[in-house]
């Protein structure tokens, strides 16, 4: 991509779970450290949520061999409860996600600003894999 050039990336899921219950899973740090990875060679051991305009977020993601791993974090920019969040990474791309209540099951959109290094499919693939742990995660878990 050249400079300039803005390339967003949407993923999607619906979750067959009320919108209160995916709300709670997709923000409260002890469900986020259960469903933010991509693959079961990963994990999250920590997460940290201030979630409120100018709040931060951390999730420290990690392979489990313990050969990699991450902080991915950012400040909340706007925050409806039940329906809307936008952040904005430390590299300044912009990520919003949108919770459509559709009677027993909630939609699920996240759009995100690509970044430069990765192409954008796999970029896509990851965020999509993020997604589908998370619809597991709630659809399986009784707390």
């Amino acid at each position: 991509m050249g400079t300039g050039d803005k390339v967003i990336i949407t993923v999607e899921t619906t979750v067959n779970a009320p919108v209160e219950k995916v709300w709670e899973y997709w923000t409260e740090p002890q469900h986020i450290t259960n469903w933010y990875y991509a693959s079961e060679e990963w994990h999250a051991p920590n997460a940290e949520n201030d979630l409120r305009v100018g709040g931060k977020f951390l999730t420290r993601m990690e392979a489990k061999d313990g050969s990699f791993g991450f902080d991915f974090s950012g400040v909340y920019d706007e925050v409806r409860l039940g329906e809307f969040i936008s952040y904005s990474l430390g590299d300044e791309r912009k990520v919003a996600i949108t919770f459509i209540s559709q009677e027993n099951d909630t939609k699920v959109i996240q759009a995100f600003d690509a970044e430069n290094t990765n192409s954008t499919e796999m970029q896509k693939a990851g965020w999509q894999a993020i997604l589908d742990t998370f619809k597991k995660y709630s659809e399986i878990s009784k707390a």
